[in-house]
């Protein structure tokens, strides 16, 4: 009844004054979600360099002598393979794919040509003769039991761990 008496004007006042809360509400409701935005993104940022900085922190420092080359390389190793006295081929194209690997092999692996293209900084893990078995997703003893190898004409037993270099002529022998 209270609304029947009153004017137009006083109604039309009470109506904007409705209004103007409503309009109130919705800005306190939206000044509340920009923070709570500002705040989670705020807290994304902070854990994202938090993580960095322990990483940084927390991974073994490179010593020098760990390191082969600071600007990169492009080495070409020949690779062959001897399975009881027959040579086995290496394919081509070994680890080149979707992710171009550092060392792999292209068309000319039937002359056992390994290559190394490597760019920046290279860690002498990163050159063995392992990680090129690892790149062609074979184990180097999967080809016979007993195993000799030799670089240069030289006798080695360093296996995985040999560290390639630019024109070296390995020889892996299985019986």
């Amino acid at each position: 009844m209270e609304n029947q008496n009153l004017t137009n004007r006083q109604a039309y006042e009470l109506k904007k004054e409705a209004q103007r809360q409503e309009q109130k509400k919705l800005e306190k409701k939206q000044a509340v979600k920009k923070w709570v935005l500002w705040g989670v993104g705020g807290g994304l940022i902070i854990a994202l360099i938090g993580s960095l900085i322990w990483y940084i922190a927390t991974r073994p420092p490179i010593t020098e002598s760990d390191i082969i080359s600071k600007n990169g390389f492009h080495w070409h190793p020949e690779l062959t393979i001897y399975v009881k006295g027959v040579k086995q081929e290496i394919p081509e194209n070994i680890g080149i794919g979707a992710v171009h690997q550092p060392i792999h092999t292209h068309d000319d692996s039937d002359q056992g040509i390994v290559h190394m293209e490597f760019q920046g900084l290279v860690l002498k893990q990163n050159t063995t003769l392992g990680q090129f078995f690892k790149n062609w997703s074979k184990d180097m003893r999967s080809f016979g039991a007993t195993m000799k190898m030799k670089v240069n004409d030289q006798e080695n037993t360093e296996y995985e761990n040999y560290l390639m270099q630019d024109k070296d002529k390995i020889e892996l022998y299985y019986e």
